[in-house]
């Protein structure tokens, strides 16, 4: 490799990883000061409630916000470097398996439909039809850096899908509040998000929007969305510097009766249990993927363990991923995800609480 290209590539790298939010193990943000590294990719609660921590604004800083879960520093861009450079990547002999899967919209696999239909559109963005309402996650229908590979392209216009009727967004990061498939039906449908994204939508003329705070909700013709708390973080600007906007998970409580937890990126905390006591969850919807290699992952994305001991913990009745199959950002093959999962429930006695999802294919949920 000449020198020209050996610097082209590292430059190519190091702007992917920071622009699509990979840098999270040298990018966070420090909620009380600088704190010993604690054995755990998290900060332990040590008996703090998540409801106290939303309520006293921890995750509120001057001008940005801050994550009460971790304890990683910002700035390691050397972090990035020895990931991609320094690091053996013991899955390459794997990569020559991952095959494009061109993605078709399919009738739910149910002969009787139910009320509530749940659809993996591509990576993270899910497509729920909830009674007489669509609720679309973390919409991307395109690829993201000309150098990424979509493994899932979209067969189809998404402009064909059923316009919306809200958008959830969980975070800034640019694969998942991603502008071009935010603006496929104009500016109709609602958009609910966390605080901190006002510039990007004030741009695109959605003013038909709704920003929640940790525990705050919003209500709709029956439905219930409630953001609350994750292990996570976003950019995306290396510039500006991180968390300018807030991150978080969502609870749905859906017209037609079920009550599904949207993960959204995050790394393992301890507080699943506090989620899981305070919302009777049917559905867990995890992301699942960019998640190896652990020493740079952790702190923000679950592996297939920590996702089954999450969903354990959360006391879900049924478990299904995304943001798998897409793009591959870790070192994991993009298949992967769903093998693994498979896995680690079988060892745990759960393989009955798998909800599989494939691209494409609504699944009704009862």
């Amino acid at each position: 490799m000449t020198r020209r290209r050996f610097i082209r590539q590292m430059m190519r790298n190091v702007a992917g990883a920071f622009l699509l939010g990979l840098s999270g193990a040298c990018a966070g943000t420090q909620a009380n000061g600088p704190t010993p590294q604690s054995p755990q990719s998290y900060r332990p609660l040590n008996g703090m409630s998540l409801r106290d921590i939303a309520g006293r604004k921890m995750h509120h800083g001057d001008g940005v916000f801050l994550n009460p879960f971790s304890d990683i520093p910002k700035g390691r861009l050397s972090r990035v470097l020895k990931w991609k450079w320094f690091t053996k990547n013991q899955f390459k002999p794997y990569y020559a398996e991952e095959r494009v899967t061109p993605v078709v919209l399919r009738d739910p696999r149910t002969a009787h439909a139910t009320d509530l239909e749940i659809t993996l559109i591509k990576h993270a963005g899910i497509l729920i039809k909830d009674a007489d309402a669509h609720i679309l996650i973390d919409p991307i229908f395109n690829g993201l850096l000309w150098f990424i590979e979509d493994f899932s392209p979209l067969a189809f216009d998404a402009a064909e899908m059923p316009q919306p009727d809200h958008i959830l967004i969980t975070h800034g990061h640019y694969d998942h509040l991603d502008i071009p498939s935010l603006g496929t039906w104009g500016t109709g449908p609602h958009i609910v998000s966390p605080p901190g994204y006002d510039d990007l939508f004030d741009d695109m003329g959605m003013t038909n929007r709704t920003h929640l705070d940790w525990y705050e909700q919003h209500y709709a013709n029956g439905r219930q969305f409630i953001l609350i708390p994750c292990n996570h973080w976003t950019m995306r600007n290396p510039i500006v510097g991180p968390n300018t906007g807030l991150w978080g998970s969502y609870i749905i409580q859906t017209r037609s009766g079920a009550t599904v937890y949207i993960s959204g990126d995050t790394g393992y905390f301890d507080g699943f249990e506090q989620i899981g006591a305070e919302f009777d969850i049917d559905l867990a919807i995890f992301n699942l993927g960019a998640y190896e290699p652990r020493w740079f992952m952790a702190p923000s994305h679950m592996n297939p363990e920590e996702t089954v001991k999450a969903f354990r913990e959360l006391g879900a009745r049924h478990l299904a991923i995304v943001h798998w199959g897409t793009f591959r950002l870790g070192d994991e093959p993009v298949h992967f995800p769903p093998l693994a999962i498979k896995e680690a429930l079988n060892q745990q006695g759960l393989a009955d609480a798998y909800l599989e999802l494939e691209h494409g294919q609504a699944v009704a949920y009862a």
